[in-house]
C-alpha cells in the first residue's frame, strides 16, 4: 500500500522510518518532510494547510493511506476534509481536536467530567486575570488557549508577570487565539501516557518524560521539547489504572456521548502528586520528541496498527514492546527558542558510523545545493536505546561530539530525574 505521511519535523521521520520498516508497505509520500524522510520516501513541497492542494496529490499518487503527525492540520479539520473526499485518514476529526486546540475546551470537559485538573480561570480580559490573581496563590500558570507550537505555557511566580503575559496574550502574541486559561501551580513530576484509539477501543501505545525548558536543569523558557526517554518508570500499574479510570476513559466516553468519538493517537500529560494523576493537557497525536523515544522500542508493524485502527478493529491486534530503554536529545540552532539564524551547514553527518541501536531523526533540516542545511529551532534528535539511560545519555552525546556542528547547542542532562532516582538507570 501507498502511504501519504503528513509533517515535517523530527516526530514525522521517526514515523517515516518505522512505516518504512513495514513490509505492506510500497510508497511513502511525505508532505513536505524533511531531509531524513528524503532517504526513505518521495518528499513533496506542499503548504500542508492547503487541503484542495494536498487533495490532489493524494489522488495523484494513489495513496491508500494518510497519517498525519502535526497538530495544526488536525485542529483545522483535515480529517474531516479527506473524509468528507472518501480518503482513508488516520487521526482525530476537527472537534475531537479541540482537546489540544483550545485548552478552554479541555478544561471544560474535565469540570464537566470530574477529570481530575489543576484549579483554572478562563479568560478572556484583564479583569478577570485579576479576580483570578486576589484568589491563588503564586505561582501562577498562564497559558494561551489556542496552538503555540508548545511554547503559549508560563509559569509566573509574580503578579505583575501574569499580567504581562496576559496583555501580551490578549494582544495576539500567539495568533491562534486572544484567550487564555490561568491554573493554580502543581508542584510533581510531570509524565506523559500515549494510547492509540479507535470508535470502539484503546490500546497502550508508550510513556515517556519530555524536558521541556531551554536550559539545563530544567530553567529558562518552554519549547518544543529538548529532549525525553522512555518508558517512564513513575508510571506503575497501580498509577496506570488511575490514568485510565480518572482520565482517559472519562474524556472518550465525553466525546462519545458528543456524537464525536475520538480516533488517533492521544497523549496524555500528566503531573504525578503524592501518586496521583492530574490532567496538565492533551495532545491529540504523538509526542514531539516523545515519538522519537516510543518507536525505537516498538516491535509490532506500525502501519498494521494504524490499519486496524482506521478499520476500528484495534482490538485484533496485539501489540508487542521491546525491553530496551531510550533516549533522544534535540540538538538545536543557537537562539532556539527566540530568534535563530536557518541555512547552516551540518558537514559532518554522514561521517558517524551509526550502530544498530543509534538513529538520527531529522526535524528542521532541508537538502539545499546537494548539502544538508539547518531550516528551524529543532533540528536533528540524537535517539539511542539500552539498558540504562546514564550509559545511553553517554553514548548520544558523544555522537554529537562527533557532529561537532558549531551553529547548535543541546542540553547534556536529559533524564537526569530519572538517572538520580531510579535504581540500575
Amino acid at each position: 500500500m501507498n502511504i501519504g505521511l503528513i509533517g515535517s519535523g523530527g516526530r514525522e521521520h521517526a514515523l517515516c522510518k518505522k512505516i518504512y520498516e513495514s513490509k505492506i508497505v510500497k510508497k511513502i509520500i511525505c508532505f513536505p518532510g524533511n531531509a531524513g524522510t528524503a532517504k526513505l520516501g518521495t518528499n513533496i513541497n506542499v503548504n500542508i494547510l492547503d487541503f484542495k492542494k494536498v487533495l490532489n496529490l493524494i489522488k495523484f499518487y494513489k495513496i491508500d493511506l494518510v497519517i498525519i503527525g502535526p497538530e495544526e492540520p488536525l485542529v483545522k479539520g483535515l480529517v474531516n476534509f479527506l473524509k468528507n473526499n472518501r480518503v482513508r485518514v488516520f487521526g482525530p476529526n476537527k472537534y475531537a481536536a479541540k482537546l489540544e486546540g483550545s485548552k478552554a475546551f479541555m478544561k471544560d470537559l474535565c469540570l464537566q467530567n470530574k477529570i481530575p485538573t489543576a484549579k483554572f480561570k478562563i479568560c478572556t480580559k484583564k479583569s478577570q486575570v485579576i479576580i483570578f490573581l486576589k484568589r491563588s496563590k503564586l505561582p501562577i500558570v498562564v497559558k494561551a488557549d489556542g496552538l503555540a507550537s508548545g511554547k503559549g505555557v508560563t509559569i509566573c511566580k509574580t503578579k505583575k508577570a501574569v499580567i504581562n503575559i496576559s496583555n501580551e496574550i490578549f494582544k495576539g502574541k500567539f495568533k491562534s487565539s486572544k484567550k487564555l486559561v490561568l491554573e493554580e501551580f502543581l508542584e510533581g513530576e510531570e509524565a506523559s501516557y500515549f494510547l492509540i484509539v479507535d470508535n470502539h477501543s484503546y490500546k497502550f501505545f508508550g510513556t515517556a518524560q519530555d524536558h521541556k525548558r531551554v536550559r539545563e536543569n530544567d530553567k529558562g523558557p518552554n519549547t518544543g521539547g529538548m529532549g525525553a526517554y522512555s518508558p517512564a518508570p513513575i508510571i506503575n500499574k497501580t498509577l496506570e489504572k488511575k490514568i485510565i479510570d480518572k482520565i482517559v476513559e472519562p474524556t472518550l466516553l465525553a466525546l462519545k456521548k458528543r456524537d464525536n468519538p475520538y480516533n488517533g493517537f492521544l497523549y496524555v500529560g500528566l503531573m504525578i502528586k503524592n501518586n496521583e494523576p492530574y490532567l496538565i493537557e492533551y495532545n491529540i497525536r504523538m509526542g514531539d520528541p516523545e515519538c522519537q523515544v516510543i518507536l525505537p522500542r516498538l516491535k509490532t508493524d506500525l502501519v498494521k496498527i494504524i490499519v486496524n485502527s482506521v478499520a476500528n478493529k484495534l482490538k485484533k491486534i496485539k501489540i508487542k514492546w521491546k525491553k530496551e530503554k531510550s533516549m533522544t536529545i534535540v540538538l538545536c540552532s543557537k537562539g532556539y527558542p527566540g530568534s535563530y539564524k536557518k541555512n547552516k551547514i551540518i558537514s559532518n553527518i554522514n561521517k558517524l558510523k551509526l550502530l544498530k541501536n543509534e538513529f538520527i531523526y531529522h526535524a528542521g533540516t532541508k537538502i539545499k545545493n546537494d548539502r544538508l542545511i539547518s531550516n528551524g529551532g529543532r533540528v536533528l534528535n540524537i535517539t539511542a536505546t539500552g539498558k540504562s539511560f546514564l550509559k545511553i545519555r553517554h553514548k548520544i552525546i558523544k555522537l554529537i561530539k562527533k557532529l561537532n556542528w558549531k551553529s547548535g547547542f543541546y542540553r547534556k542532562d536529559i533524564g537526569w530525574r530519572v538517572i538520580n532516582k531510579y535504581a540500575n538507570n
